[in-house]
C-alpha cells in the first residue's frame, strides 16, 4: 500500500526537466512584456537637442562636443528645468552607449557624499586612466565625467576637499557640478568651473511638452486642464509630467479636468481662499477660527495656503499698498515659524488675524 501511494505521490510531480522548461517559458514570456516606465524617465531628452527652453547652455555644449572636449560645468537653477538631464545626454552623446556606464560617475543627494567619498570613490575613480574607443567610429574624449547632483547639499568640507582633486585630474576627468542654489557652493569650486543657469520652464514650452507626451500616452485632456496643470507646476517640467501620469492612472482613460488636476496637485481651491477673505471682512473672529478649523481638518497645508494667500493678496486691487506690505511681511514671518516646525493651526490664525486687522480698519 505504501509503495502504491509513493508511486502516486511520485508521479504527480512534475519531473525537474518539465519545471526547467515551465520556468524558462515564464521567464521569455515575462521578458516580452514591456516593464512599465514612469513617464519622466520615459521622456528624458536623450540627446542634447531635445533639451527644451536652455538654448545658451544647449549652444556651449553643442560646440564642445563638436570639439570633443569639456570645461568643469556648475549647473544652476529651479528644480524640474533639465539640469540633470543635459548632462547625461551630452555624456551619452560623448561616449556612446557602450562606453557611457564605464566614463560616467553620478552621485545624488542620497549617496554618502561626505569628505571621506570625496577622498576614497570620486578620487579612486578621478585617477583611472581611460581607454576604449567607440563601435561607431567616432572620435571619443580622454575624460571621464563625474556628476554630482544637488552639490550645494554637500558639506563645506567635502567641497573644500573636491578642489584638490579637480586640479590634479584635470587630464583625465571633467566634474559637473549641479544644484539649485549656487550661493552654497564655496566660491574656490565655483572659479574652477563654467557656470550655467537653467531658467524656470516658460508656459508655451511646457505646454508643448505636456501635449506631446498626452499625445503619446493617448490621453484625453482639457485646454483647462493643460493651463491648470502648468500653473501648478511653476515652471517645474518634472513636476508636471508626474501630475500628468497619477492623473492619468486616477481618471482611468476618461478626459483629464481642472478639478482632477487640482485634486492631485493639492492646490486650495479657490473658493476656499475667498472664504477666508470672506471671514477675514466679517470681522468675528469666531468665523475666522472656524474656517481655519475647516481648512485645517480637510488635511491642507498651512505652507500651500501661505503660497496661494501671497498671491491672491498681490494681485488684489482692493487693498492699498500699505495693507499689502503688512500682510507680506506676516506672511514671511509664518513661512518661517512654520519652516521651524511651529503649529500650524496657531500660525494660520496669527496669519488670519493679521489680515482681519487690515481689512476691517478702513470700516
Amino acid at each position: 500500500m505504501q509503495a502504491f501511494l509513493k508511486g502516486t505521490s511520485v508521479s504527480t510531480k512534475p519531473s525537474l526537466k518539465d519545471r526547467g522548461v515551465a520556468a524558462t517559458a515564464g521567464s521569455s514570456g515575462e521578458n516580452k512584456k514591456t516593464k512599465p516606465v514612469p513617464w519622466v524617465e520615459k521622456y528624458r531628452p536623450k540627446c542634447v537637442d531635445e533639451v527644451a527652453f536652455q538654448e545658451e547652455v544647449v549652444a556651449v555644449l553643442k560646440k564642445s562636443l563638436e570639439g570633443a572636449d569639456l570645461p568643469n560645468l556648475l549647473f544652476y537653477g529651479p528644480p524640474g528645468t533639465g539640469k540633470t538631464s543635459t548632462i547625461l545626454a551630452a555624456a551619452r552623446e560623448l561616449f556612446g552607449p557602450e562606453l557611457f556606464r564605464l566614463r560616467v560617475l553620478e552621485l545624488n543627494a542620497s549617496d554618502e557624499r561626505g569628505i571621506q567619498v570625496v577622498r576614497e570613490k570620486v578620487k579612486n575613480f578621478a585617477q583611472l586612466t581611460v581607454s576604449g574607443s567607440r563601435s561607431d567610429g567616432k572620435p571619443c574624449p580622454p575624460f571621464k565625467i563625474v556628476i554630482l547632483d544637488e552639490a550645494d547639499s554637500m558639506t563645506s568640507a567635502a567641497q573644500a576637499a573636491l578642489r584638490r582633486t579637480m586640479e590634479k585630474e584635470s587630464k583625465t576627468t571633467r566634474f559637473c557640478l549641479i544644484c539649485n542654489y549656487v550661493s552654497r557652493i564655496i566660491e574656490p569650486l565655483t572659479s574652477r568651473c563654467s557656470k550655467f543657469r537653467f531658467k524656470p520652464l516658460s508656459d508655451k514650452i511646457q505646454q508643448q511638452r505636456l501635449l506631446d507626451i498626452a499625445d503619446k500616452e493617448h490621453v484625453r485632456i482639457s485646454n483647462e486642464g493643460i493651463a491648470c496643470l502648468v500653473k501648478v507646476s511653476e515652471g517645474d517640467l518634472r513636476k508636471a509630467i508626474t501630475f500628468l501620469q497619477s492623473a492619468t492612472r486616477l481618471t482611468g482613460g476618461k478626459e483629464i479636468t481642472e478639478k482632477v488636476i487640482t485634486d492631485i496637485a493639492g492646490v486650495i481651491p479657490a473658493g476656499t481662499i475667498d472664504g477666508i477673505f470672506a471671514a477675514c471682512q466679517s470681522g468675528s473672529f469666531d468665523k475666522l477660527e472656524a474656517v481655519v478649523k475647516d481648512l485645517i481638518d480637510e488635511g491642507h497645508a498651512a505652507t500651500q495656503l501661505v503660497n496661494q494667500f501671497h498671491d491672491v493678496v498681490v494681485e488684489n486691487d482692493n487693498l492699498s499698498d500699505k495693507q499689502k506690505s503688512i500682510i507680506t511681511e506676516k506672511l514671511a514671518e509664518v513661512d518661517k515659524c512654520l519652516a521651524d516646525g511651529a503649529d500650524e493651526h496657531l500660525q494660520l490664525i496669527s496669519l488670519c488675524a493679521t489680515v482681519m486687522q487690515q481689512l476691517t480698519q478702513n470700516c
